[in-house]
C-alpha cells in the first residue's frame, strides 16, 4: 500500500514538474513573453516593456488565420509616448487575440502584461523555438543591457 502510494506521489509530482515546464514563461529580445501549453503559444508583451511604453491607447491586433514567421511584426501598439511594432516570437498561426478584453480595459495591458493582458495565441508550427528564448534570469540581464 504504501508503495502504491510513494509511486503516485512520485508520478504526480513529476506531472506537476511537467506543467510547470511547459507553462514557463520565455522571452524574445523584441520584448515579447510566450508561455508555451500543448502546442498553442500565448503572447504578451513584457512588464519592461509596458514599463518602458507607458500607458497603452491602442493595439493593431493580428488576424486570427494569419501565419507569422518567428521575428515576423505580427501588430504595433501604441502608448502615449511611442508606437512599437509586435513581433512573433515563434513560427505559427493566430489562433485567438484577446481583444475583447483589451479593448474593453486598455489599462490591462499595463497592470496585468504578463497575464490576463496577453495579446494572441498562436498554434506553433515550430515549439523548439521556445527552447531558445530567454528564460527569466537572462531576459533580466538583457533589459539590464538594453540600449535602445
Amino acid at each position: 500500500m504504501f508503495a502504491l502510494s510513494l509511486r503516485t506521489l512520485t508520478a504526480s509530482a513529476r506531472s506537476v514538474g511537467a506543467v510547470r515546464r511547459l507553462s514557463a514563461i520565455k522571452y524574445a529580445p523584441s520584448h515579447e513573453w510566450v508561455k508555451l501549453d500543448n502546442g498553442i503559444a500565448t503572447v504578451g508583451i513584457s512588464n519592461y516593456a509596458q514599463a518602458a511604453l507607458g500607458d497603452v491607447v491602442y493595439l493593431d491586433f493580428p488576424t486570427v488565420g494569419n501565419t507569422y514567421a518567428q521575428k515576423e511584426s505580427f501588430g504595433s501598439i501604441e502608448s502615449v509616448k511611442a508606437t512599437s511594432d509586435l513581433y512573433a516570437p515563434l513560427d505559427g498561426e493566430v489562433v485567438e487575440v484577446n481583444k475583447d478584453a483589451i479593448e474593453s480595459n486598455w489599462a490591462i495591458v499595463n497592470t496585468s502584461p504578463e497575464q490576463d493582458g496577453w495579446i494572441a495565441k498562436f498554434k506553433v508550427s515550430n515549439p523548439k523555438q521556445f527552447d531558445a528564448l530567454m528564460d527569466t534570469a537572462a531576459y533580466k540581464t538583457h533589459c539590464e543591457n538594453d540600449h535602445h
